[in-house]
């Protein structure tokens, strides 16, 4: 998946483009540095958020305590009201999140290599899925989850 197949996508889509925002927790920004490690990236990349803890999830996206107190953080429904309000805080018409365990270490319940991701597109239903990346070190976690989050905002725009 490449961060440039994204900008040209983007642009293409519709009368205006579209314009991404972004949510990251485990991955600490690295997609939204794919996104504008790329020369015309402003032309679809409005801005991202990096809210690793949960007060920033809170604080910066609007996600519920009472979602973050029943679910976790690491969690669909954390996922999907961090692309919500991912949308609703930036100028964005699509919105990516990215939450998850990305290691050492984890639980029975929420073990290394989990990731949630949400989709919010303007306009249509928000989603939200969870893939196992497994127990392979922090770093593929890391780099899995930046890269499928770019193959669903590549999907997104490519209905």
């Amino acid at each position: 998946m490449s961060a440039a197949r994204l900008l040209q996508l983007a642009r293409n889509h519709g009368s205006h483009g579209v314009m991404i925002a972004t949510a990251e927790s485990c991955t600490g920004g690295m997609l939204s540095a794919a996104l504008t490690g790329i020369a015309g990236s402003s032309d679809m990349f409005d801005r991202g958020f990096v809210t690793y803890s949960n007060a920033a999830k809170s604080e910066m996206l609007g996600v519920l305590p009472r979602t973050l107190d029943r679910f976790g953080a690491v969690s669909e429904p954390v996922a999907l009201e961090m692309a919500i309000g991912a949308l609703a805080h930036s100028n964005a018409t699509l919105a990516v999140s990215i939450t998850g365990v990305a290691g050492p270490g984890g639980s029975a319940n929420k073990p290394e290599g989990r990731v949630c991701f949400g989709l919010a597109f303007q306009g249509r239903d928000a989603e939200a899925e969870t893939i196992e990346f497994g127990p392979r070190g922090r770093d593929y976690v890391r780099i899995a989850a930046r890269d499928h989050a770019l193959f669903l905002l590549i999907s997104a725009l490519s209905d």
